[in-house]
């Protein structure tokens, strides 16, 4: 994979023109799971092997916009404003310090946008809607990947992301409820298939916050990987310091320590899904 280059931030260019990006959901109704830090930090790897990546940040808490090291200040353009109409998705993209990895920002008001989106026509396709204009096409032609970091609630963010993608990714955390709250989450997805996105599907389970000393996660593992077979990664994502410090210093993992435990794991995971993408377009 390539290195990972000095710091830079700048608007646009994007990369050239390409075919269509895969959109991807990472979902969770749990928060603490893993979501923000594995869009951040696996986008970081995808772009590091070659494949330009867009994160949309689509929780009103702006921690994947954070965590990539984007001020307050160079948010004008934003998630909301790209919702409510009022941007363009390719106007709200920004150039993150990672070469070849950007991203539309959050800022608190996306908070507002499901009470100010209810009597709106197609509300649950805001978002699918400014992707698939003329203009957001070609923007999101840019990129191999878009990563949408989901809220941790099955609200009307989520079912936006969902409407919009290709199919969802799933952040488990290893403890106890990590079924439980799986099950209610494929309920939502069925729903979103049968009612609003027929093309939906499961990319991925991701195992995070792995403590292979602790019983439970092996045993979590074991249940995962028994219940849903090969739609389970077999890359598993351990607990980490360095992972849990990186955001604090505006930087994913990858560029906080390249070579710690769990900087090491995402980037077998981007190639891990680099090439289970690759066989799904033979297929």
């Amino acid at each position: 994979m390539a290195s990972l280059p000095a710091e830079h931030k700048s608007r646009l260019p994007l990369p050239p023109q390409r075919a269509s990006a895969r959109v991807l959901a990472i979902v969770n109704q749990k928060g603490g799971v893993g979501k923000t830090t594995t869009a951040i930090n696996l986008g970081t790897a995808l772009a590091a092997a070659g494949e330009p990546v867009l994160i949309i940040d689509l929780d009103p808490q702006g921690n994947a916009s954070t965590g990539v090291g984007l001020e307050r200040v160079d948010r004008s353009d934003d998630t909301y404003r790209v919702l409510m109409g009022d941007a363009p998705l390719g106007a709200a993209i920004v150039e993150t310090p990672v070469p070849g990895l950007y991203i539309v920002p959050s800022t608190r008001d996306l908070s507002g946008a499901e009470l100010e989106l209810v009597g709106v026509a197609r509300r649950s396709f805001r978002l699918r809607d400014a992707m698939t204009s003329h203009e957001g096409d070609a923007a999101a032609r840019k990129f191999a990947f878009v990563l949408i970091d989901c809220p941790p609630s099955l609200n009307l963010l989520t079912i936006n992301a969902l409407a919009a993608s290709d199919a969802v990714l799933v952040p488990l955390q290893c403890e106890f409820f990590a079924l439980e709250g799986l099950s209610q989450l494929l309920d939502t997805i069925n729903l979103v298939r049968a009612n609003l996105n027929p093309s939906l599907e499961i990319q991925g389970i991701v195992l995070t916050m792995f403590d292979r000393r602790n019983n439970l996660s092996v045993q979590v593992e074991k249940d995962v990987r028994a219940h849903f077979g090969d739609k389970v990664y077999r890359t598993v994502i351990p607990r980490n310091v360095r992972v849990s410090e990186a955001p604090s210093h505006g930087k994913p993992a990858l560029l906080y320590d390249y070579k710690c435990a769990g900087s090491q794991a995402y980037m077998r995971l981007a190639s891990e899904m680099i090439q289970r993408e690759r066989k799904r377009r033979v297929a």
